[in-house]
């Protein structure tokens, strides 16, 4: 008898914890059931997370009475309504405990905020979206080229219209997917996104919801995917009402940017939702193609389950669903392979990551300065190291950190990792946020980009960079509060202070700061900028063009580098097709040795030729057309020449391209 009623007790718990998962995390993918969405009848469904509220009001302007909505199971509040429509701004009233006045916030999940942070939220129906691309496919990974925007700055417009108008452009120019900053609701005008306190509303200076999905509706009409900047790290401070509702952050960590984001201490379960919820909208009502998720180093999680881990589940739950694919890419400074581990290996499942520190080692070999984390660097050996390997550290003492530091990534393909010349953090973070066309000579930014084109990785370019922007890309914030904006001015300068002595950071709160961080769309059309972007252009053509490059293997891979004359050879294949890469980062002509064997190559493309204004058009290169495997090539200073066999077919169609590129 005993035994029976412990069996049925047991039995009984996990019915009751059953029905808790079921209604907790058995969030559909169909739709998004936080915030407010609209069923088919027309009616408003409405669901917010406010555990810390006595009760919880709808208050609709124009509305004279607030609609009372349900206490749920987990701090959960419900209502079904008609009286709230597409268009309608509406609060939420927080009653908090007797003796308190109530409080009269935005939605966490609002879709638009039309009025700013601190206005009411507005009422989408993403139902009313009209998709044209219902024949679009998610290319694969692999095949990506990104292009980095920071749509305030991309155009004078600062608009998600005025992406619209230069995708033709981008399309031109060989991009394939957009890569756009965080869009989430911030502060004021203008901002890099990282303060954004309501993840579900595209900023409405940019344009708002509708205009994003007209933006992502156009992006693939191209043939073009598009990649968001999601932060789930952390919160903006100004506008951040999310802790009125719920511990939406914890005290058991810190991050640099103030308290972590609960996802392990009490209450997280609402929380991990809102974050799930978050990424399943972007990629299902909005068309997103995949999220690059902001530092994910600093999120703290050290439950059973991580929550990249379940966010991998969810989406591919959505994939399933849908048959759309999508991709979860990441910023991380841990080098750990876990991460980006498939689940079935105990990792979190990520697509893919950006890589600093192939960055931090080409800035360096380009002669770059060596000051703050550039200090653990050394010229030609970490670029070698880097290409073989993704990681510079693997396991290997750090001077900076003062540790070892990382993991090996042997079994990580290379479309895992993400490489560029630039981003909006190398380039802002500098006290003077100067772009690489203002720190290189014009060769060494043609050999830096060659440097990342011809990768075993997916590369990423930062906005400008293809023509040699000049305009710097500087921090900016639109903060209302004074204190705030002490803090930032102050902080900026002091989290910045290893790299420079002396000196002020341009003020980040000034407008003129973010007026000259915008884009010069009339450099295109002079010269040296005209005959960079031509450059890129065909660099990129050849990649696609070339099996050996476009096929992303890290097994088919040979780095040879030189320390002492500061050359690097890289050698790349597939199949029968070869290509090699020779990069001379000194200031002089170095005769670089070719790696043996019974092989006659092919001159394809040199980076120092008269066409790309090699040394100010110094004359023929030194560099014959066609070579023998041994010998020694002279190649000259800050330049790089590539070399091929085995794709002799493709080589007509590559001189046109070429031919035609240099008019």
């Amino acid at each position: 008898m005993n035994e029976q009623l412990e069996v049925v007790a047991e039995g009984g718990g996990r019915w009751e914890e059953k029905q808790a998962d079921e209604w907790l995390f058995g969030q559909t993918t169909d739709r998004r059931q936080i915030g407010v969405s609209f069923l088919a009848d027309g009616r408003a469904q409405v669901m917010v997370w406010a555990p810390r509220a006595r009760w919880v009001d709808l208050a609709i302007e124009g509305n004279p009475d607030s609609l009372p909505l349900d206490k749920e199971k987990f701090g959960y509040w419900c209502l079904t309504t008609d009286q709230l429509r597409p268009g309608d701004r509406y609060r939420f009233v927080l009653h908090g405990p007797e003796g308190t006045p109530p409080l009269y916030r935005p939605d966490p999940a609002s879709l638009a905020q039309p009025e700013g942070v601190h206005g009411p939220s507005q009422a989408v129906d993403t139902r009313q979206f009209y998709w044209e691309d219902a024949c679009w496919v998610n290319p694969p990974l692999s095949s990506y080229l990104i292009y980095e925007i920071h749509t305030g700055t991309f155009t004078p417009e600062g608009t998600f219209a005025g992406i619209e108008q230069k995708l033709d452009y981008l399309k031109a120019l060989g991009v394939n997917a957009i890569e756009i900053m965080p869009i989430a609701e911030f502060p004021g005008n203008r901002n890099w996104g990282y303060d954004g306190v309501l993840g579900f509303a595209a900023h409405h200076a940019y344009g708002g919801a509708k205009a994003l999905h007209h933006l992502v509706n156009a992006c693939h009409y191209r043939g073009m995917a598009v990649v968001l900047d999601v932060v789930y790290n952390h919160f903006g401070p100004e506008g951040n009402y999310l802790d009125d509702f719920g511990p939406y952050l914890t005290d058991q960590y810190q991050t640099p940017w103030g308290k972590a984001v609960n996802f392990d201490d009490a209450w997280c379960d609402g929380v991990r939702r809102y974050v799930i919820e978050n990424a399943l909208m972007w990629l299902r009502d909005f068309h997103i193609d995949a999220l690059r998720l902001d530092a994910v180093h600093a999120i703290k999680d050290f439950g059973p389950v991580h929550i990249l881990r379940e966010l991998r589940q969810h989406v591919d739950a959505l994939t399933a669903s849908t048959g759309r694919t999508h991709y979860l890419i990441v910023e991380s400074d841990l080098n750990d392979p876990r991460v980006i581990s498939p689940l079935a290996e105990q990792g979190y499942g990520m697509d893919a990551q950006w890589v600093d520190e192939f960055h931090h080692a080409l800035r360096v070999t380009g002669g770059g300065e060596r000051t703050g984390y550039y200090a653990d660097f050394q010229k030609i050996y970490h670029l070698s190291k880097s290409y073989i390997d993704a990681y510079a550290y693997d396991g290997q003492f750090s001077a900076v950190r003062q540790k070892r530091f990382g993991l090996r990534a042997d079994r990580n393909p290379g479309h895992q990792f993400i490489v560029f010349s630039q981003n909006h953090d190398q380039v802002g973070n500098r006290k003077g946020g100067e772009r690489s066309s203002q720190l290189f000579s014009f060769d060494m930014l043609k050999l830096m980009a060659g440097a990342v084109l011809v990768s075993p990785f997916i590369p990423m370019l930062f906005m400008g960079e293809e023509w040699g922007e000049t305009n710097p890309f500087f921090y900016f914030v639109h903060h209302s509060d004074p204190a705030l904006i002490r803090a930032v001015q102050e902080g900026r300068q002091k989290e910045f202070e290893a790299f420079y002595d002396g000196g002020q950071m341009p003020d980040p709160q000034s407008q003129s700061t973010f007026r000259q961080s915008s884009l010069q769309w009339s450099l295109p059309t002079q010269e040296p900028h005209q005959t960079l972007l031509r450059y890129y252009q065909c660099l990129i053509a050849i990649r696609k063009q070339l099996p050996a490059l476009h096929h992303l293997s890290r097994r088919h891979l040979r780095a040879m580098p030189d320390e002492a004359n500061q050359t690097l050879v890289l050698h790349r294949w597939h199949t029968e097709t070869h290509v090699l890469c020779l990069m001379n980062f000194s200031k002089e002509i170095r005769l670089i040795a070719l790696p043996d064997g019974e092989h006659r190559w092919q001159k394809l493309f040199d980076s120092s030729a008269e066409e790309w204004q090699g040394l100010d058009q110094a004359g023929p290169s030194p560099s014959p057309e066609s070579v023998v495997s041994g010998e020694a090539i002279p190649v000259r200073p800050e330049s790089m020449v590539l070399y091929g066999r085995g794709h002799e077919r493709l080589h007509l169609a590559m001189h046109t391209f070429y031919s035609y590129s240099t008019r």
